[in-house]
């Protein structure tokens, strides 16, 4: 295994739109919602440490989830946990870990992938990224994995590439021309029409030379903050200097600081099984169903006239369902949610004014 090649693991989110089931004290990450007897992270972290030891991998997260990572995570090395004080989107933790990955080995190539997505075909996962290391490794490039769309989804980035130019005999690595954030049904539509437009998996490959430089050029003063540190990563001193830097660091992500704006930025296509698990319908989509279309995780109901519904009930719970069809029915911890598939936009707003007129435990 390649001792130079790390990767880095998101996991901050709150994964509101999996409410709820997925709550500010136990975000989606740290649940396994899939019933497969493995948490998000567990999988995100297992299938990583096939393309790397686990000593090379990292963890970012919210400092509240300190505990939950090193407990699902007992391989990790603890240093490599870490924390952020407060939420400020993906530039300012890619750039956190990056710096602290430099420290250690200046040769570095990373592979930085959020913790909650699903990855079916995962030998093919495997071997995508050791190919877009070794590319990145060898070039100085900026690597994204693109997912070839079978809809025209409105919840997806969209990536366009010059058909005309692929790199590498290994894997067909492109030029990226352009990306687009959650276009519109008649954008997208035209999209999955033209043939070269890929979805943005939120998965990016790149040596730390080049992400640095990438930072300097264009994120340069959050690349200053994270420099200014460099002394005292690793020591008592680093959690009291990030807690000073994220109070001034802007909130920005990796796509809008970076990405959009490089022209050495590539992409590569991949068919793994992908899917972002972002919403309550992303998980029907790739569960498994009964002869009715209903997606079942957790205890099994008695349903009776119910069809193409995903519910999730606690194990201890007993059910009867009669007479729904494509709903969401999700209870946890004493906390009912019914509502329509087709209206899963809304959740957000449901927990707003559940905090409001309940209580922010509740949420």
């Amino acid at each position: 295994m390649n001792k130079d090649y790390y990767c880095v693991i998101m996991a901050g989110g709150v994964g509101a739109r999996f409410w709820p089931l997925s709550r500010n004290s136990r975000p989606k990450q740290f649940i396994d919602i899939l019933g497969t007897g493995e948490t998000l992270i567990q999988q995100t972290f297992r299938r990583l440490t096939t393309i790397c030891p686990p000593e090379n991998i990292f963890v970012v997260t919210h400092q509240q989830y300190f505990d939950q990572v090193v407990e699902q995570l007992p391989a990790i090395v603890p240093d490599h946990v870490l924390c952020e004080p407060m939420r400020r989107n993906t530039a300012p933790c890619i750039a956190y870990a990056t710096h602290k990955i430099y420290k250690l080995n200046p040769n570095a190539s990373i592979v930085v992938a959020p913790s909650d997505h699903i990855i079916l075909k995962e030998e093919v996962f495997t071997q995508t990224l050791l190919c877009a290391l070794k590319a990145a490794s060898q070039n100085d490039w900026l690597l994204t994995l693109g997912i070839t769309p079978s809809r025209p989804d409105t919840g997806y980035g969209y990536i366009q590439f010059d058909e005309t130019h692929s790199y590498t005999s290994e894997c067909k690595v492109r030029k990226v021309k352009t990306f687009t954030e959650k276009p519109n049904h008649e954008l997208a539509e035209s999209f999955l029409q033209s043939g070269d437009f890929l979805w943005n998996a939120g998965i990016f490959i790149w040596s730390v030379k080049s992400i640095l430089a990438a930072f300097e050029k264009h994120l340069p003063e959050l690349d200053s903050l994270f420099k200014e540190g460099a002394d005292l990563y690793y020591t008592d001193e680093e959690s009291t200097y990030i807690e000073s830097a994220y109070t001034i660091c802007k909130s920005i992500s990796i796509d809008y600081g970076v990405m959009e704006k490089a022209d050495n930025v590539f992409v590569l296509a991949a068919d793994i099984g992908w899917s972002d698990l972002g919403t309550w319908g992303s998980l029907y989509d790739t569960s498994a169903k009964d002869a009715d279309g209903n997606a079942i995780t957790g205890s099994k109901p008695l349903t009776y006239d119910t069809h193409n519904c995903i519910i999730n009930l606690p194990l201890d719970k007993v059910a009867v369902i009669q007479g729904i069809n494509d709903m969401i029915v999700v209870e946890d911890n004493g906390i009912l949610l019914i509502c329509k598939r087709g209206d899963e936009q809304n959740i957000r707003s449901y927990v707003d004014a559940v905090r409001n007129e309940k209580g922010e435990q509740y949420v």
